[in-house]
C-alpha cells in the first residue's frame, strides 16, 4: 500500500532556474521543492552558455525582440504571447542584477550584449562570455538557501500525479538514487519545472536525467501537450564522443567564428545569406548534411577570437581541452544534438494547463513563445517570466494552510528501476527516426519500437513517462505532414500554409496513433 503524507505547502517539481525563481517569488508563502539531484547539479539550466535574450540597449526594443521571435518561430508562435514575454525581459536582468548576478558589463557599466542567430541586433546578456546559466542558477541557490519559507527535498524524483476528475491533487515522488516505493505527496497545488526532453536522444547537450519525464507524467494524468513535434537540434555540440556532448555556444558565431567541412569550404555561404547566423534549425540541417557526407564540419575560431576564447568562453575551451583539442590554432569539430524542445504541456499566460492545480513553466512547457523555432536564448528568459506569472497566479488560487515541515521518509524494496539497454534502444531509435531528418515510415518504426520497449518495462513508472512524451514527439511528427522550424520531413520537404498552426495532442490520442503500428511487431 502506498505511504501517503499530506503538506498544506505548493509543491514545485524541479530545481532548475524555472523552479528556483518561482520559489523565490512565492516567498514568503511555504514551498516544498522536489530536487532529483543535489540542488544546483543535473539541471538543463546550469549548462546554458548563451545568456539571456532582452532589450537592453538603447537602440533595442521590446517590439523589434517580439518580431525577430515571431520571425525564428516559422509561423507558429503566438505574437501575444510573444510581447508579453519581451516586454517583461528587462525588468528580469535587472532583477538578477539585484540578487547579485554577475553580468559582463563594460567600462561604461552598461552590459556587455551578444549577437546570436536570428535577431536583427546584439540584445543577449551574458556572464563571462559563455557562464550565464551556471552563474545565475548559482545567484538563485543562493538566495534559496537563504529562504526559510523554503523546503528542498533533494535527491528525490517525481514519477506521477495524482488526479480527481480533472483536478490534481498530489505528486508520487520516489527516491532518485535508488528503487523504493513511491510515496503520494498530497498538496494544494503543484508547479512542474522539470525540464525538457533533449536526453530522450542518443546526441544531446541535456544534462542525463532530462529525458522528458515530467511531460511524460503530465500527460499521462491528462494534461494537453502542445507543439511536441518541434524538436530544437544545436547545430555546434562539439563532436568528441561525449554523452552529453558539451556545446559551443552560439555567441561564438555571433562574434565571428565561422564553419567550415573537412575540405575547408565555408558551406553555409550557399545555403543562407545570414550563413552561420541563419536560425538553427537552417545551420542545424546544413551540418547534418556535411556529416551525412562524410565532409566533417568544424567551428572555426581562430582568426575571429584566437587566444581570447580561453578567458571569453571557458566552457567551451576546457571541453575542447580535455578532448585533446587546442580551440587557439585547431578547428573545433561539431555536429548536431538535441538541445531544446519547443513543445510541452500546453499553458495559459499565467502558466495553468488545462488540469486544476497544476502550472508548468520553463522547458516542460508550450507556451506559445517559441513556435517552431526557439529563437537563441529566449529559453531562460522565457522560464523566468513564466516562473513568476505562475508563482503569482498559485498565490491567488492556492489556500494558504499552516503546517510543519513534511518529512519524506523513503523506504526500500521498490520496482522503478529499468534495463539502461532498453533506454539505449529508445535514444537511439529517437535519433535514427526522429531526428534532424524524418519521413513518415521512419516514424512509423519509431511509434513500433517505442510500444515495444514499453512493454518490455511494465513496472517502471519513471520508463512509462519517457516513453509517454517520446510517443507525443513521434506522433505529432508523423501527423505535420509539412516541413516547419525544427520539424523536418524529407517526404514533405515544404511547408504548408493551412498547417502554420500550433499542434495539441493528448496521450491518448497519440497512443491511438500509436496503435496502428504498434501490432506490426513481430
Amino acid at each position: 500500500m502506498t505511504q501517503t503524507l499530506t503538506t498544506g505547502r505548493i509543491v514545485i517539481v524541479g530545481a532548475g532556474l524555472g523552479a528556483l525563481y518561482a520559489a523565490l517569488e512565492l516567498a514568503p508563502r511555504p514551498v516544498l521543492m522536489i530536487s532529483p539531484e543535489t540542488l544546483g547539479q543535473g539541471a538543463s539550466s546550469a549548462w546554458a552558455q548563451g545568456g539571456v535574450a532582452a532589450a537592453m540597449a538603447l537602440s533595442d526594443s521590446a517590439e523589434a525582440h517580439a518580431a525577430d521571435t515571431v520571425s525564428a518561430g516559422a509561423g507558429t508562435v503566438d505574437p501575444a504571447v510573444a510581447q508579453m514575454v519581451t516586454d517583461h525581459a528587462r525588468e528580469h536582468i535587472l532583477n538578477l542584477t539585484d540578487k547579485g548576478t554577475p553580468f559582463d558589463r563594460g567600462p561604461d557599466g552598461g552590459y556587455v550584449l551578444s549577437l546570436e542567430a536570428a535577431h536583427s541586433q546584439a540584445r543577449v546578456v551574458r556572464v563571462r562570455g559563455d557562464q550565464a546559466g551556471a552563474k545565475i542558477m548559482e545567484t538563485l541557490i543562493e538566495a534559496i538557501r537563504a529562504t526559510p519559507s523554503v523546503q528542498v527535498c533533494e535527491r528525490t524524483l517525481a514519477v506521477g500525479l495524482e488526479t480527481d476528475g480533472d483536478r490534481v491533487t498530489g505528486v508520487y515522488v520516489r527516491a532518485s538514487d535508488r528503487e523504493t516505493e513511491a510515496i503520494l505527496l498530497r498538496c494544494p497545488g503543484v508547479l512542474l519545472a522539470g525540464g525538457g526532453s533533449g536526453g530522450l536522444f542518443a546526441h544531446t547537450t541535456n544534462p542525463p536525467r532530462i529525458r522528458g519525464q515530467v511531460v511524460g507524467l503530465a500527460a499521462r494524468a491528462g494534461a494537453i501537450v502542445a507543439d511536441a513535434e518541434f524538436v530544437q537540434f544545436h547545430p555546434t555540440a562539439i563532436d568528441v564522443g561525449e554523452d552529453p556532448a558539451p556545446l559551443a555556444t552560439e555567441a561564438l558565431r555571433g562574434e565571428g567564428a565561422h564553419l567550415v567541412n573537412s575540405d575547408g569550404e565555408r558551406f553555409m555561404l550557399a545555403i543562407d545569406p545570414r550563413a552561420e547566423l541563419a536560425p538553427r534549425d537552417i545551420v542545424a540541417r546544413g551540418i547534418f548534411a556535411q556529416t551525412q557526407a562524410g565532409r566533417r564540419p568544424a567551428l572555426d575560431t581562430r582568426q575571429a577570437i584566437g587566444a581570447e576564447i580561453l578567458t571569453k568562453f571557458p566552457a567551451v575551451a576546457s571541453a575542447c581541452h580535455r578532448n585533446g583539442i587546442d580551440p587557439v590554432t585547431q578547428v573545433i569539430p561539431v555536429a548536431c544534438a538535441a538541445h531544446y524542445h519547443m513543445g510541452g504541456v500546453e499553458t495559459d499566460q499565467n502558466g495553468r494547463s488545462n488540469l486544476d492545480r497544476l502550472w508548468v513553466c520553463g522547458e516542460a512547457a508550450s507556451t506559445g513563445l517559441h513556435g517552431a523555432n526557439r529563437l537563441a536564448s529566449n529559453g531562460l528568459l522565457e522560464a523566468l517570466v513564466f516562473a513568476r506569472q505562475a508563482a503569482r497566479d498559485m498565490a491567488l488560487v492556492v489556500p494558504v494552510i499552516s503546517e510543519p515541515p513534511v518529512e519524506l521518509a523513503f523506504v526500500d524494496g521498490g520496482t522503478d528501476a529499468f534495463d539502461p539497454e532498453n533506454m539505449a534502444r529508445l535514444r537511439s531509435v529517437m535519433t535514427a527516426c526522429v531526428g534532424v531528418l524524418r519521413d513518415g515510415a521512419g516514424l512509423e518504426i519509431a511509434l513500433a519500437e517505442i510500444a515495444a520497449l514499453e512493454a518490455a518495462e511494465p513496472q517502471s513508472r519513471t520508463f512509462a513517462n519517457m516513453t509517454a512524451t517520446a510517443t507525443l514527439i513521434t506522433a505529432s511528427a508523423l501527423m505535420r505532414t509539412e516541413s516547419r522550424g525544427g520539424h523536418f520531413r524529407t517526404d514533405y520537404p515544404h511547408a504548408d500554409p493551412a498547417q502554420a498552426h500550433r499542434s495539441r495532442m493528448t496521450l491518448d490520442q497519440a497512443l491511438a496513433i500509436r496503435a496502428r503500428f504498434a501490432k506490426d511487431i513481430s
